[in-house]
C-alpha cells in the first residue's frame, strides 16, 4: 500500500520545511496540497509536487459551499490515483494553513481499502511563534483562513487543536530558511505571510522557554527537529486514529500535568463538587484570559448528568455539551462506551459521584496559580448549597442556558 503521511500546521514556513524535507530524503515521494484561499471565489487550487518541482496544478470546485469538504473529496480519489500508478513511494499531504488534522486523518484512514495507509500525522511549529499564535484571538475569517462561512473557529484554538492532535511534533531550527528569508510555494513564487500566526522561520536557536511552553502543551508527543536525520523514521512509524482521538476528548485526554520550568507553568485543578452556575459564569472571563491555554471538563450543579468541555485560547473559550456521564447511563448502554473513556473513569471512580468532576489544567508563561485556584474554588457550591441536594442543585439559574441550549431559528 502507498504510505501517506499529512504533515499540518498554521506556521506555513515550518510545515513547508517539512514537507521539502520528506521529498528529499525520500525518492517517489510527492507532495499533494488544496489552496483553500481562492475558496471565496468557488474554487480549491490543487497542486503536486515531487523532488524536481511542480507536476500537476488544477481547480476543483467547491463542495456544500465548504472549502474542507471540497478537500475531503477530492483528496480520497487523488490518493487512490498516486497508489495506483504504482510510481509513488511516499504521499505526504500539506494541509492548508487553518485545515485541522483530525477531520482528514480520519477521511484518509477510513477510505484506504488496501491501496494507501495512513502512517503518520504531524503539526509542523516555529517554537518561536507557539506564544503569539496561542494569544491570537482574531476570526479565521479576519485573517482570510476561514474554510466555510459558518466557520466561526479563531486562530488561537484552531492551532491548539492542530498541536494537540498528532503523536509527533515537527520543530523548525531556521537552517531551512532560503537565503532571501522567503519560503517557495509549489509552483515556486516566494512568499512571506504569516498564515495566521505564521511568518518566516526563525533563524536563531529555539529560546528555553519556547520548547518548555510546546512540552508542556503536548508532554506525550514526540519533538524533532526538520534536520533530524531520523525525521522520515519517525513520521512514518505508524498512527492509530482512534488513539489521537481520544487524547483530545476530555472525558478521557492524558491531560499535561502538574509542572513549572523555564518560567512557564502548568496548573492542574481538581475537585469533586460541581461548580454553581451564576458564580462560575461571571468568572468565565477572567478564567478564560488566564493562561495562554486552558482546557478540560467539568459540571455544573443544575445539569448534574451532563458532561461539559472546557477549551480556551486566546481569550476565547468554547463550552461544548458532550453527552451525560458515564455515572449517568444505564449499565447497558456502556457497553457502547469507548474502552479508552470507560479505562479513564474506572481511574478516577467516586463512590457516590462515579466520574463526575472537575478537571482543568491552565499553561501558560507566568501563571498566576494562586489566583486562578482561588477564583476557581470560589465557583464551587458551597457546604449549605452542597448538602441541598441535587433537587434545589437543578433550580439554580444558570445563564448557561443560553449557551447550552441555543434557540433554534
Amino acid at each position: 500500500m502507498l504510505p501517506v503521511v499529512i504533515v499540518a500546521g498554521l506556521h506555513r514556513d515550518a510545515r513547508r520545511a517539512t514537507v521539502r524535507r520528506l521529498l528529499r530524503e525520500v525518492p517517489g515521494a510527492v507532495a499533494l496540497h488544496h489552496d483553500l484561499s481562492a475558496a471565496p471565489g468557488g474554487t480549491v487550487r490543487r497542486t503536486l509536487v515531487d523532488g524536481t518541482g511542480l507536476t500537476d496544478d488544477a481547480e476543483t470546485p467547491l463542495v456544500n459551499d465548504c472549502a474542507c469538504c471540497a478537500l475531503r473529496e477530492d483528496l480520497v480519489p487523488e490518493l487512490e490515483r498516486l497508489a495506483d500508478s504504482g510510481l509513488c513511494r511516499l504521499a505526504v499531504v500539506e494541509l492548508w494553513d487553518a485545515v485541522e488534522p483530525r477531520s482528514m486523518a480520519e477521511v484518509v484512514a477510513a477510505h484506504g481499502h488496501g491501496r494507501f495507509e495512513l502512517v503518520g500525522v504531524t503539526c509542523a511549529v516555529d517554537p518561536a511563534l507557539v506564544l503569539p499564535s496561542l494569544g491570537n484571538g482574531d476570526d479565521l475569517a479576519e485573517a482570510g483562513l476561514a474554510t466555510a462561512p459558518t466557520d466561526q473557529r479563531v486562530i488561537a484554538d484552531t492551532f491548539a487543536r492542530q498541536l494537540e492532535y498528532p503523536p509527533v511534533l515537527v520543530l523548525a531550527d531556521g537552517s531551512e530558511v532560503p537565503s532571501d528569508g522567503s519560503t517557495p510555494t509549489a509552483d515556486g513564487r516566494p512568499v512571506g505571510g504569516d498564515g495566521g500566526g505564521g511568518g518566516v522561520l526563525t533563524p536563531d536557536p529555539a529560546d528555553p522557554a519556547d520548547i518548555e511552553l510546546l512540552t508542556q502543551l503536548h508532554p506525550t508527543a514526540r519533538r524533532i527537529a526538520v534536520t533530524d536525520p531520523g525525521l522520515v523514521a519517525a513520521l512514518t512509524a505508524g498512527f492509530d486514529p482512534g488513539a489521537a482521538a481520544a487524547r483530545q476528548h476530555p472525558a478521557c485526554a492524558l491531560l499535561p500535568q502538574e509542572a513549572d520550568a523555564h518560567g512557564v507553568t502548568t496548573h492542574v485543578w481538581r475537585a469533586r463538587r460541581p461548580f454553581h452556575p451564576a458564580r462560575l459564569h461571571e468568572a468565565l472571563e477572567d478564567l478564560a484570559c488566564a493562561a495562554a491555554r486552558s482546557r478540560g471538563r467539568f459540571w455544573l450543579a443544575n445539569r448534574p448528568d451532563t458532561l461539559l468541555s472546557w477549551d480556551a485560547a486566546g481569550g476565547a473559550l468554547c463550552v461544548d455539551n458532550l453527552g451525560p456521564w458515564l455515572a449517568a447511563l444505564p449499565d447497558a448502554a456502556r457497553d457502547l462506551v469507548p474502552a479508552e473513556r470507560l479505562a479513564a473513569a474506572a481511574l478516577d471512580w467516586d463512590p457516590e459521584l462515579g466520574d463526575r468532576g472537575q478537571l482543568l489544567v491552565f499553561v501558560s508563561p507566568e501563571l498566576d496559580v494562586d489566583g486562578v485556584t482561588e477564583l476557581l474554588d470560589s465557583c464551587l457550591l458551597t457546604d449549605g448549597e452542597y448538602a441541598a441536594g441535587r433537587e434545589a442543585w437543578c433550580r439554580l439559574d444558570s445563564a448557561f442556558d443560553e449557551l447550552l441550549d441555543p434557540a433554534v431559528p
